[in-house]
Formats: structure tokens, C-alpha cells, sequence
């Protein structure tokens, strides 16, 4: 996922993905929790991802618009 991407996308689908992001990380402890994590690498771009959109949805904030 690229910050150029995510410019384009109205906040309300921001939102929808910071939360679908949020779900896809705790799932991801969880599974560390229980002893089930594959993939290590995933724990850093998932909560890369969530920064990023968390930095649009502020720009999208200060411009004036919706979130």
C-alpha cells in the first residue's frame, strides 16, 4: 500500500481500511500469542500500513474535509 493510493480514497473508506487494518493486526498477535505466527515481517507492514493511513486521514482532516 503507497500514501499516493490512499490520497484518492474518500475518508469514510479510509476508515473502513484503518479498521480492517486494526483487525488484521490483532488477529496477528493473537496468533503470535498462540504460537501460530508464519510470518514475522507482517507485524512491521501492517502497522506501517496503519500509520499511513492515519497520516491521510489527517491531511484529509486539515484540508476541511469529513472523517
Amino acid at each position: 500500500m503507497k500514501a499516493k493510493d490512499l490520497h484518492g480514497k474518500a475518508p469514510e473508506a479510509l476508515g473502513e481500511e484503518l479498521l480492517k487494518l486494526r483487525r488484521e493486526q490483532f488477529n496477528l498477535r493473537m496468533a503470535r500469542a498462540t504460537g501460530q505466527a508464519a510470518k514475522p515481517d507482517q507485524f512491521a507492514k501492517v502497522r506501517k500500513n496503519i500509520a499511513r493511513v492515519k497520516t491521510v486521514l489527517a491531511q484529509v482532516r486539515a484540508r476541511g474535509g469529513k472523517a
